[in-house]
């Protein structure tokens, strides 16, 4: 079972795990957070899937959706569901904290009736907040969240420590670093940058001297995703301190934004128009992912570079600007 099917994450992993020959719920209440219609086009690539079904509900509806995981019983979930995005102009802390934080919980509860072998849910890198030094190891402390988000993604992870602990549950959290690709996010910066610069507007670079992202392309992070969902545990590992672990989900090769800027004005054969501002609320200025944990547990370490990666995101945004998505 995966919630936020319909997401940048979900979709991709959706698609991965129907290819592997697995059977997947996918769940998701389309959130307008940005525009439903692309959510509706990544389901109809997985529609032809006869291993994938797909229902519309929100996990805030504890009981109908207890219901379905209790019809569906799930050997692995992965909950990927929630509010995004560190930034949250409009300060309304109710859109965080429901699909975040009681969405969590009805997640908890199922897997408390159902029981399956592992549940896998999705973090982020925002936990680490301006004070962890760099590169951001799982172990380093994390209790002074920048953002509402990062607050809420934090409180995620300790309750499925509680929980694992206490139910016997396998729980694993993906610290997810800056993930982009195709079929992404509009709401991130290198989707919203690709439409203003071919639309001839100008971007805002907030703070860009300082600011640098750990990029990491979405084959990448689903690899690693996949890699962690069905893997098993060493025998030999001590059941309490292997109940709930914590990987950095990243590229661990930070990018600066000028230069990241840089490649995707040459990918589009277009110079964009700049602005600039301060740092906003909730922002970093740094995020670089050490992925040693991931890479021990794995053997796997991401392999797409910014300039490969950004290529692949402009040649799927030419593409689909057509607005071909929006007619679905």
């Amino acid at each position: 079972m995966i919630t936020g099917a319909a997401g940048f994450v979900g979709y991709h992993l959706s698609q991965r795990l129907v290819r592997e020959g697995w059977s997947v719920l996918g769940v998701d209440n389309l959130d307008p957070y940005y525009d439903p219609a692309l959510k509706r086009a990544r389901l109809a690539r997985l529609a032809p899937h006869d291993t994938f079904r797909f229902e519309g509900i929100d996990l805030c509806d504890a009981a109908a959706f207890g219901r379905l995981v209790a019809e569906f019983e799930p050997v692995l979930v992965v909950h990927l569901a929630a509010r995004a995005g560190v930034r949250n102009p409009g300060g309304d802390l109710w859109a965080y904290a429901r699909p975040n934080l009681d969405g969590f919980v009805s997640v908890l509860d199922a897997c408390r009736r159902v029981r399956p072998a592992h549940l896998v849910y999705a973090s982020s890198s925002s936990v680490y907040g301006t004070g962890s030094p760099v590169p951001f190891r799982e172990d380093d402390r994390s209790d002074r969240p920048d953002s509402f988000y990062a607050a809420t993604k934090r409180s995620n992870e300790l309750m499925a420590q509680a929980f694992a602990g206490l139910e016997g549950i396998r729980c694993t959290g993906l610290r997810f670093f800056t993930l982009y690709g195709p079929w992404g996010r509009p709401d991130m910066a290198y989707y919203s940058f690709a439409q203003r610069i071919v639309a001839g507007e100008p971007i805002t670079l907030h703070d860009p001297a300082v600011m640098r992202r750990d990029f990491t392309y979405i084959d990448d992070a689903i690899e690693a995703v996949f890699r962690l969902l069905v893997i098993r545990l060493d025998p030999q590992d001590d059941p309490s301190s292997a109940s709930h672990r914590l990987y950095n989900i990243g590229n661990s090769r930070p990018v600066a934004l000028l230069d990241f800027v840089a490649v995707l004005e040459r990918a589009l054969g277009r110079t964009a128009l700049r602005t600039e501002a301060p740092m906003q609320p909730g922002e970093v200025p740094e995020t670089y992912a050490d992925i040693a944990r991931l890479a021990q547990a794995t053997g796997y370490a991401p392999t797409t570079d910014i300039e490969t990666g950004l290529g692949r995101f402009v040649d799927w945004f030419r593409e689909e600007r057509a607005e071909r998505w929006r007619r679905g």
